[in-house]
């Protein structure tokens, strides 16, 4: 199924909006009939979003840091001096304390962050941003500004400003499932991803 998001070759549809036709004729085995369109723009969006993630990788220049790695780096570039607990970079960015933990002992590898106790609960730590990972942020901030806008050429304002509330809606289409989902197997349902 990851060769659907491989083509190479957009086409544009009689109201002029592009489509990948390599998708939509692996998609039309899935659906019934000619209603591929919400599966096409699930693959839209995932094909946009390893199509930033590239990109982005390329504007780190080899330095090695996950997008993961690299939105906590972020963060942590804009917390307070005490930096943030394991659990409020978990709830930041979507993810569970596990995976930021990972992602806190990577930046910790390459001295971009260090974890130091938690001044108001001695049982925690707080993930702090380093000089060198300042330095990083800093060296990233223009190759990432112009990547981005190589990869945004030609949107204008109301169109980025409708492509982000558009997957935000997707994020939070996909919480509420989510809740629905724990909410029927705490009651022994069988869970259905419908709300």
């Amino acid at each position: 199924m990851n060769d659907v998001h491989k083509s190479r070759e957009l086409a544009s549809g009689p109201d002029g909006s592009l489509y990948d036709p390599g998708v939509r004729s692996s998609l039309q085995a899935l659906a019934e009939g000619d209603a591929t369109l919400a599966l096409e723009a699930a693959a839209a969006v995932r094909s946009a979003a390893q199509a930033v993630d590239r990109l982005r990788a390329h504007g780190a220049g080899g330095r090695g840091l996950s997008a993961g790695a690299l939105d906590l780096l972020a963060r942590l570039g804009t917390a307070p001096e005490e930096g943030l607990s394991i659990g409020e970079l978990a709830r930041a960015a979507g993810v569970s304390s596990r995976n930021v933990t990972g992602l806190v002992d990577t930046l910790e590898r390459e001295h971009l962050a260090r974890r130091v106790p938690d001044r108001q609960d001695r049982r925690s730590v707080r993930a702090r941003i380093t000089p060198a990972g300042r330095e990083w942020l800093a060296a990233f901030r223009e190759p990432a500004q112009r990547a981005m806008a190589a990869l945004f050429r030609g949107f204008d304002e109301t169109e980025l400003a409708r492509l982000r509330h558009l997957c935000l809606r997707l994020v939070d289409n996909q919480q509420r499932i989510e809740q629905h989902l724990a909410g029927a197997r705490q009651q022994g349902e069988t869970p259905h991803p419908t709300t």
